[in-house]
């Protein structure tokens, strides 16, 4: 009943923002398209733009749904750009939960009260979105973690009671993704089973926070000398699946352009240094930050980090195996040194394309992409949006472009136009090019035969010494297979000879029998 009843709000609500009639226009005529028809007519919200109206409806459904809705704008190689950008407005913003519901899944988390943990801890939360919400606090020291003492931490906390609440609205989620691809051709091509069953992924992976935690850590070990970003150390003692406590950074959302010009923040520096990290990541590390939105990134201001990047919020990561980076870093070299051909064949090479493809037939598909571009500036070039066209070009000769790619694609929109906004002339393309060269340096050239030969040098260090050994075994197993071969041809040369004799003796008594038999036959034919 209160699925039921979850469903009917969903109609209504599609009704009351004119949602409705987004969804009649994509059907046939028939008797489903008349029924909608009737039932649009006294809806309030027709006259809004489409984008407005998807947007009002999935804030008015809840966060879980505007969270989808926030995951649906990154997919702009599936949705029309008006809609893209209309989504693009929605902000989670979700009431917090109790105080006294905060402090008791802390402490039965942590296992102690609140006050022996923390000198103090702050009940209002800084920040809470739909899947969490984080408080301040100062650490006491204790006996195994004296260090910690006055140190000021971030806890995140899970929100009560939110799985049983996400489980529901995906499924509810998929039977209208199910029911519009059936009805609704746009639905098909818009894949929205598909894009369910990714946010229904993502999502999962934010409600385990030792996941978050995790991610955090090996981002910080990556950057932990860097001079451009922070990440927060995470305390381990006091981290479990739904609370983390993690360093407190200090520094301004970098979406408040007015108060970080105010404080002296170079914006030129800031964009150069924003690409430079992302392409680090998923270039040197392959393993990237992949929810880069403003409020998941901060600018210090403290006078020994002044101007450094600060990322939160790890819940979203991408991973690329190194056949990815070498795939994306030589497509952007061929694309930029406006060699189509081997853009082609790198599409035919990764395996993405069936193998009886036409390289040339490839070739010209995506020189219809590319070419465009080059009669502007290279400072105008979106790598993001040359990088969606390619995955549109690729599905059209039946590739399905990797999972890890699209989000990487979603990613790097979200860094370019965060990055234009703080400098409108950035050339991202000379940017990132320093790093895509050093990086392919790194795996093809010199040093990347010398990395490859260190990576492999403990395993022969292990093997070296038995290498006399195994070679012994080597020969010796090889003698004992030839004495056995030539034990078997020995015996297959005496089975041969036996035939052989075999077949005389038997050849010689047929002859024999057949001249016994004649001359008997001609003795009898001379007596009569």
């Amino acid at each position: 009943m209160r699925r039921i009843a979850r469903l009917c709000f969903i109609f209504f609500t599609a009704w009351r923002y004119g949602l409705l009639p987004l969804l009649r226009d994509t059907l046939k005529p028939g008797i489903g398209r008349g029924a909608l028809t009737v039932i649009c007519w006294s809806s309030p919200g027709v006259n809004l733009p489409r984008g407005e109206r998807i947007r009002l409806t999935l804030e008015a459904l809840g966060p879980i749904f505007v969270k989808f809705g926030q995951v649906l704008s990154t997919r702009r190689d599936l949705l029309p750009e008006d809609i893209a950008n209309e989504l693009a407005k929605l902000q989670d913003q979700v009431p917090p939960f109790s105080n006294e519901e905060s402090r008791r899944l802390i402490e039965r988390a942590l296992g102690q009260p609140i006050e022996e943990i923390f000198i103090s801890f702050d009940a209002t939360p800084v920040a809470s979105a739909s899947v969490a919400q984080v408080h301040f606090g100062v650490l006491r020291a204790t006996e195994r973690h004296p260090e910690w003492n006055e140190h000021e931490v971030a806890i995140k906390v899970l929100r009560p009671g939110i799985l049983p609440i996400i489980e529901s609205d995906i499924a509810l989620m998929y039977d209208l993704a199910k029911i519009i691809e059936k009805l609704s051709s746009d639905g098909r091509r818009l894949k929205l089973t598909e894009n369910v069953a990714e946010f229904d992924r993502h999502l999962h992976d934010e409600l385990d926070l030792m996941r978050e935690a995790a991610n955090a850590s090996q981002l910080r070990r990556y950057f932990i000398d860097s001079d451009k970003l922070m990440i927060p150390e995470m305390y381990w003692d006091l981290c479990h699946t739904n609370v983390i406590v993690m360093e407190k950074m200090n520094g301004i959302s970098i979406g408040r352009f007015d108060e970080l010009r105010a404080a002296g923040v170079d914006f030129k520096k800031l964009a150069a240094e924003g690409v430079e990290i992302f392409f680090t990541q998923v270039f040197e590390y392959g393993f990237f930050h992949a929810d880069m939105h403003p409020g998941n990134i901060m600018i210090s201001l403290e006078p020994d980090s002044f101007g450094r990047f600060i990322s939160l919020d790890f819940g979203i990561v991408g991973a690329l195996s190194a056949s990815d980076k070498n795939y994306l870093a030589l497509n952007f070299l061929a694309f930029f040194n406006r060699d189509y051909r081997r853009v082609a064949e790198l599409h035919v090479e990764s395996g993405w394309v069936p193998a009886d493809t036409r390289v040339e037939e490839l070739e010209g598909a995506v020189r219809s992409v590319c070419e465009p571009y080059f009669d502007r500036p290279l400072k105008e070039i979106s790598l993001g949006i040359v990088l969606v066209r390619l995955f549109q070009t690729s599905r059209r000769f039946k590739v399905e472009v990797q999972p890890q790619l699209s989000l990487l694609s979603k990613t790097l929109l979200n860094v370019e136009g965060l990055a234009r906004e703080l400098d409108p002339d950035l050339d991202l393309w000379q940017t990132a090019k320093p790093i895509l060269e050093k990086w392919i340096s790194k795996q093809l050239g010199w040093r990347g035969l010398i990395d490859g030969l260190k990576t492999e040098a403990p395993s022969w260090a292990k093997i070296l010494p038995t290498l006399p050994r195994l070679i012994a075994d080597a020969l010796v197993q090889g003698s004992n297979q030839t004495k056995d071969q030539n034990g078997e041809l020995e015996a297959l040369k005496a089975l041969l000879l036996v035939e052989r004799r075999t077949h005389r003796l038997v050849v010689g008594a047929l002859l024999f029998t057949g001249g016994f038999l004649a001359g008997i036959l001609i003795i009898s034919v001379g007596i009569y």
